[in-house]
């Protein structure tokens, strides 16, 4: 077996599909099946079988995946060192990232690690969700993924950087926005924008709302916080959210972020599969990014406190 066997393999576990997998790695379904195959002979075990929707790994092919995907991440991210070894400061840092994250958390930081560094590259993979994340992380394919933190596992390290306070986002000719905070009670029956499907916010919204006996609505479904918020904004609905200083402030005169003090907060971060093996230059984008979430933060919590409402308003 080759690596180029186990790569191509990976891809398709990854995909669920052949022809997914062809395009991921530019080239022909024929291809691919042949990597397969080819293991296949070799190990003398059927490896994916075939479902209407597309393939799966076998139990067998569980296992394999399992081993070779960690394999394959420890390669690639030595070739990679060595490569910026070779070059110094040239080399680059791949980012898996959600589809808002970069303008959130990010853009400062990129600029500061572009004067920083500017003969390294920045490559960010946008993700559907923290899970998918994981998965680019663990098959090599990043050196850094930005995530809703979760449960330890083994294959990754999760460090926090920022917490992420829930409010309800209204506009500001709202009932609900002359109220401090947000109880459970207030969005019992209440007409909600729904959160990205599948997401780590989502899920963690809807175990929240279920374990405090509330039975919202969603009439509305979004693919990001943003459209959530802007939903929210025009009076189209209501929006749970975790509350992003960009939202506070002149830039969003009718917006109302209202305080859901009973929601424990979400905290996003950086994953890696290990910290003290990452490139000095993906460390220093990771620290970068951490500094800027912290000086946000401050600034957001100051320009909330200044465009709160007066009681009655």
């Amino acid at each position: 077996m080759t690596l180029d066997d186990l790569r191509v393999f990976t891809a398709v576990c990854r995909t669920g599909s052949l022809s997914a997998a062809a395009r991921d790695l530019s080239c022909t379904q024929s291809a691919v099946s042949q990597h397969v195959k080819r293991l296949e002979r070799e190990l003398g075990l059927s490896l994916v079988e075939r479902h209407t929707r597309g393939v799966a790994p076998t139990a067998a092919g569980r296992l394999l995946h399992a081993a070779v995907t960690e394999g394959l991440g420890c390669i690639d991210h030595a070739l990679r060192r060595l490569e910026e070894l070779a070059h110094a400061e040239g080399g680059s840092v791949r980012v898996a990232t959600g589809a808002t994250t970069v303008r959130h958390f990010m853009s400062a930081a990129a600029v500061d690690f572009r004067r920083r560094f500017p003969r390294a590259s920045l490559d960010f993979r946008t993700e559907t969700s923290s899970r998918n994340c994981f998965d680019a992380l663990t098959s090599g394919g990043v050196d850094l993924a930005w995530i809703v933190t979760g449960p330890a596992t083994h294959a990754v390290e999760q460090h926090p950087v920022v917490e992420l306070p829930w409010a309800l986002a209204v506009p500001a000719t709202d009932p609900l926005a002359a109220k401090a905070s947000i109880e459970p009670a207030d969005l019992q029956d209440a007409r909600l924008i729904g959160l990205p499907e599948n997401s780590t916010s989502r899920l963690r919204l809807g175990a929240w709302l279920t374990e405090s006996g509330v039975r919202p609505v969603f009439d509305t479904s979004v693919a990001d916080w943003d459209t959530a918020v802007l939903l929210a904004e025009l009076g189209l609905g209501h929006a749970v959210v975790p509350t992003l200083p960009a939202w506070s402030g002149p830039a969003h005169p009718d917006l109302r972020l209202i305080p859901i003090p009973a929601l424990p907060a979400l905290t996003a971060g950086w994953a890696v599969r290990r910290w003290d093996a990452l490139s000095p230059l993906a460390r220093a984008f990771a620290e970068t990014v951490a500094h800027h979430c912290g000086k946000q933060a401050v600034l957001g919590g100051e320009a909330g406190r200044g465009t709160r409402p007066a009681p009655g308003r």
